[in-house]
């Protein structure tokens, strides 16, 4: 019996030596160095192995030969905080191989409360307002739901100064920064990663550098970083970076540019100098760096296109204003030509015209028929005079209607995604092709930007190396947001893991037909269970919150 025992020891050991092993792929594990052929092997949710392991065996094998092996991409911009909670399976950015997403703009979902009007509180897809108030009550949600990516959060200067100040412009007082402060503390204490902002309209186009100085040095304490979406990504735009450098500066916080770009087709071909400007700074000393999606169209809304003014008091506000006739000459001259003297960022402008402007989804079922359609075509079918269809529409549809807007140059996001300091983010957010979540026209980075990346960039137009373009998608991303357990293929690190035909991944998604998913992306593993599986979805939802690590305030 002993005898029995001791043969059927050292098999039960090899049975039970890993839960799933990546066998024969190509691995690219991050770093950027040159890849190799070897095995990934993975026990609970974290890597224990990586190299030849032929004398071992797991409860699962999944074959990747002639398959790339790559740490799960992070999505470093992503706007799925709502989409989340109508569906945690995240189809469109599981298909592309994201399972870190990284959420809060201008506007985050915390803190919910203070003098935001009720009616101005982000309404729920599946119907109502948020039944949180802070960050911990938000990610309990997501997690008592489940969901199958990890996700993370900044805290959006705009959803403090409305909590704090309302809809209103004007310089905050002693009493109303300190709280500002005291929010950002409260959310930095409760992991969001740092203080983000959306300058180029209301709210953000409200708070003042000095304002947004005093929230991140609040979040400084906590390794904060701050991540914006600068004021003008168009005429100003120098003048716009050079703000970002200097609320890093003064606050001593690491700065990241949104989808770094420049919105505004009379500077086309002006990257180059732009690039120079961040790379001078960081030279300085200055932390700053970028994330750009692999797209020249960029998604706001219509409503960008009215004046910074008529936007004070809220959304039915901006429409009293563009119903009274008084105001007409004066919302004229800013909409087509600019306010002189300004910093605010007019998507018109910019554009160059109604041509540029594709209209993505309106709330109004009398006006659906214009989904996906320019903005120049629905002109020209409504039969009225340009400004008359503009407001028509977002008077219609409850003041936003979700446009994408053709305002920026391929050669210009080409030079910026090449540079070291420049990582991915898509811009996007989680849906589906079928639900609640294919309704409207969305941007195709919605399902196609990290395929893109890897099949236009990398395959075939060697715009990127395949082992550069990784690690912008995982390490580089990790590093920004404090997840240094993720990001790499090593022993020890969490087990996110993307698996894909780097001979076929691409996007299918187009403007025209946007709900396309991706091919080429194998299998996707979170937190060491499987979520794609040879393409297919699993329905597993093992998604965690990634918090800022820190020590505390100083």
């Amino acid at each position: 019996m002993r005898t029995l025992v001791f043969l059927l020891l050292p098999s039960l050991a090899l049975a039970q030596d890993f839960d799933l092993v990546i066998r024969g792929g190509r691995i690219v594990d991050g770093t950027g160095n040159p890849s190799f052929i070897g095995d990934v092997a993975i026990r609970g949710d974290r890597i224990v192995a990586i190299g030849h392991l032929t004398r071992t065996a797991a409860r699962r094998t999944i074959d990747a030969d002639g398959l790339t092996v790559a740490p799960g991409f992070i999505d470093m911009h992503n706007h799925s905080d709502y989409t989340l909670l109508a569906d945690g399976n995240a189809q469109s950015m599981i298909r592309q191989g994201v399972t870190t997403m990284v959420l809060g703009e201008g506007e985050s979902v915390a803190p919910v409360g203070g003098k935001q009007p009720p009616a101005s509180r982000r309404v729920l897809i599946s119907g109502g307002a948020p039944d949180w108030t802070d960050f911990n009550g938000y990610f309990a949600r997501l997690l008592h739901q489940g969901i199958s990516t990890n996700i993370a959060s900044y805290v959006g200067s705009g959803q403090i100064w409305t909590y704090v100040h309302g809809e209103q412009a004007g310089p905050p007082a002693a009493a109303e920064l300190d709280q500002m402060r005291a929010l950002v503390r409260q959310a930095m204490e409760q992991g969001a990663l740092g203080v983000s902002s959306s300058l180029s309209g209301p709210p953000g186009s409200w708070i003042d550098t000095d304002t947004l100085v005093a929230m991140c040095e609040a979040a400084a304490p906590y390794g904060g970083w701050y991540s914006t979406h600068m004021r003008t990504e168009g005429r100003g735009v120098f003048e716009s970076v050079a703000e970002a450098i200097e609320i890093g500066r003064r606050a001593h916080v690491p700065v990241d540019i949104i989808h770094l770009k420049i919105a505004e087709h009379t500077m086309w071909g002006q990257m180059p100098e732009l690039i120079a400007t961040i790379a001078r700074a960081r030279a300085e000393g200055v932390q700053v760096q970028a994330n750009v999606y692999p797209y020249r169209a960029g998604q706001n809304d219509l409503a960008s296109i009215i004046p910074p003014w008529a936007h004070e008091g809220g959304t039915e506000a901006m429409i009293r204003r563009l119903q009274d006739p008084s105001l007409r000459p004066r919302l004229e001259s800013e909409i087509l030509h600019g306010i002189p003297g300004s910093n605010w960022y007019d998507h018109y402008t910019a554009t160059g015209g109604w041509d540029g402007m594709l209209l993505v989804s309106l709330s109004n079922p009398q006006y659906k028929k214009f989904e996906g359609m320019r903005m120049n075509q629905v002109i020209e079918a409504v039969g009225k005079p340009s400004l008359d269809v503009l407001f028509e529409l977002l008077e219609s549809n409850g003041g936003s209607v979700p446009t994408v807007y053709f305002h920026h140059s391929e050669q210009d996001m080409r030079f910026a995604l090449q540079q070291p300091f420049v990582s991915i983010g898509s811009d996007g957010t989680a849906v589906s092709i079928d639900g609640p979540l294919a309704a409207g026209h969305p941007h195709p980075r919605f399902f196609g930007t990290f395929p893109r990346i890897l099949g236009r960039y990398v395959r075939e137009q060697h715009v990127l190396t395949l082992e550069d373009a990784i690690r912008k998608m995982t390490s580089a991303n990790a590093n920004k947001i404090g997840a240094f357990d993720r990001g790499l293929l090593r022993p020890g690190m969490m087990a996110d893991v993307t698996v894909f035909d780097a001979a076929h991944v691409i996007d299918n998604a187009t403007f025209e037909k946007p709900h396309q998913y991706a091919t080429g992306i194998e299998y996707v593993v979170v937190n060491g269970r499987v979520v794609l599986d040879h393409g297919q979805h699993t329905g597993a939802r093992p998604g965690m919150i990634l918090k800022r690590q820190h020590s505390g305030a100083a």
